[in-house]
């Protein structure tokens, strides 16, 4: 059995997010639920609260002995499966998630990859996302969508459109 660890995302029920993580934190395993601060109003007041990124997602960092385990926590749905078997997520996405939620007035929303129409390849040419690819769906003329293709999720991610280039 291979010992090696990569990360995985996991399913998790609706709004367990934070209860999953700290679950499996308890249980010793390498776990990161990616929260943004997002201002919310009722009616008497506002505030600032952290809200996971991506809902009924957590990331874990194990080897293929620990699946079990994982899967064992209350809360936990199920791997998220790309290809019949367990999504690996490379290193290099969740560090670029990571830098890019540490600056300050971050902010991304997820959309399904399924709900997106592909247009015009871009290339990234300024900031956290340099260099990176991705693509621009049509009617948005700021916005940059950048795929992590093991989560078949989309990061929406707004650009200055002289941030951009067009590739040919």
């Amino acid at each position: 059995m291979s010992t090696a660890k990569y990360w995985y995302a996991i399913y998790t029920k609706p709004r367990w997010e934070k209860k999953v993580n700290t679950v499996l934190e308890r249980k010793g395993v390498e776990v990161w639920c990616p929260l943004q601060k997002v201002r919310k109003q009722w009616s008497d007041r506002k505030k600032i609260v952290e809200e996971p990124l991506f809902k009924s997602y957590v990331f874990v960092r194990i080897n293929n002995t620990e699946r079990t385990n994982v899967l064992m926590t209350d809360g936990v749905l199920n791997f998220v499966y790309y290809v019949g078997k367990p999504a690996i997520i490379r290193d290099e996405e969740i560090e670029v998630i990571k830098k890019y939620l540490s600056e300050e007035q971050a902010t991304i929303s997820i959309q399904s990859l399924n709900s997106l129409d592909e247009n015009t390849r871009i290339k990234v040419n300024h900031g956290i996302f340099m260099d990176s690819t991705g693509t621009v769906v049509k009617g948005g003329k700021k916005k940059v969508y950048v795929k992590l293709q093991s989560l078949e999720q989309v990061l929406i991610v707004e650009f200055p459109l002289e941030h951009v280039t067009p590739l040919y």
